[in-house]
């Protein structure tokens, strides 16, 4: 026999056999079809609900070291998003070991199929851990703490070390609110649990301090942070002080501040929520140039008195809990993005938070 010829049989012979094409990890599903809906049982079923989901939630993967769990916006279209995460996933080089998971809470006038649950919209509403009036025990936070715990699950995915949670404007709040309210974080062994919170209209205010209308704060010069050298920074000209309650007298209910909470939420106490908003990793992605009052936003008086703009009410909310309260949160401004999702998700500097430890960053 030829040398080359046994020099490639003795490789074939000390090679490990390729691993037959039924045993090979599957391809991740990243486009919102069929093929990508599953279902996710509430209070032990028939109820349900509807999420996307790049790998089957309840098939082994040793392959999957990390979860992404992306809640949509306003529009509920958790299809987008969920294209949205795979496309920033392949762009990170993360696609092939992470699953990427978009629920759906149905609400309003959504088409829903059968036991398909429909979370309300206002009041104790799904951005704020309510529940359906049709299963008033399992409320949203519920359902994503039962979430985390099937991620978490090492008989379908051994190798899983971190989940993040991210959502954006509508999601954005959700994230914000569960952050600081779940009971799941450090319970699931050794995954880790981190949170990106992008562009909400509002958030939980762990006081009943507010921004003044001062600073960066000032309606009349807010609209300008995007401009001039400065505008990819995180701007901390922000001062805080009591509010007018003969103006404002609900502006610290829930789901603006800690009084009154009702939903998950009331389950604990205001310290509890504090302790946990400032112990847990955090990062508030906020677009540079999301200062203009589009694609829903709250003009509310609540919402009002937590800043003129998304962006500054991000900026100083993250003030508020790291210099006051002493988080450990970081805050980025995604450049040259408004109030977009994918542009904000998409961005090279973002990846790093939705995929922590992912080899091509």
């Amino acid at each position: 026999m030829p040398t080359t010829l046994l020099t490639l049989a003795a490789l074939l012979t000390l090679s490990p056999k390729a691993p037959h094409p039924s045993l090979a990890a599957p391809p991740p599903c990243t486009h919102a079809a069929a093929a990508c809906k599953q279902w996710v049982l509430l209070g032990g079923g028939p109820a349900r609900t509807l999420v996307y989901a790049s790998y089957p939630l309840d098939k082994r993967n040793p392959a999957i070291t990390r979860a992404l769990v992306m809640v949509h916006g306003a529009g509920r279209n958790a299809d987008h998003y969920f294209e949205t995460s795979t496309a920033a996933a392949f762009l990170a080089g993360a696609l092939e070991n992470t699953i990427i998971v978009a629920p759906r809470f149905a609400a309003g006038n959504d088409a829903v199929e059968a036991n398909e649950v429909k979370w309300p919209e206002r009041g104790g509403n799904w951005r704020s851990g309510g529940a359906p009036e049709t299963l008033p025990n399992v409320t949203s936070f519920d359902f994503m703490d039962q979430l985390l715990r099937m991620l978490a699950d090492k008989k379908v995915f051994p190798n899983l070390k971190r989940i993040v949670v991210a959502g954006h404007s509508a999601g954005g709040q959700f994230v914000t609110r569960y952050e600081m309210a779940n009971t799941v974080h450090g319970t699931l062994g050794d995954v880790e649990v981190s949170y990106v919170v992008a562009n909400p209209s509002s958030y939980a205010w762990p006081t009943a301090e507010r921004p003044l209308r001062v600073g960066d704060a000032d309606p009349a010069l807010a609209d300008r942070a995007a401009l001039g050298p400065t505008g990819e920074e995180v701007h901390t000209n922000y001062r805080f002080g009591p509010v007018d309650t003969m103006q404002l007298p609900r502006y610290n209910n829930w789901p603006a501040g800690l009084a009154h909470r009702t939903g998950y939420a009331a389950r604990l106490s205001e310290e509890q929520l504090r302790r946990q908003l400032v112990e847990r990793p955090t990062t508030y992605l906020l677009g540079q140039v999301d200062v203009l009052p589009l694609g829903g936003f709250d003009a509310s008086p609540n919402a009002m008195a937590q800043g003129p703009t998304r962006r500054a009410r991000g900026e100083a909310f993250f003030k508020y809990v790291t210099e006051k309260l002493g988080a450990k949160h970081q805050a980025i401004i995604v450049p040259e993005c408004g109030h977009n999702d994918r542009c904000v998700f998409t961005t090279d500097k973002v990846f790093p938070v939705l995929f922590p430890d992912a080899t091509s960053l």
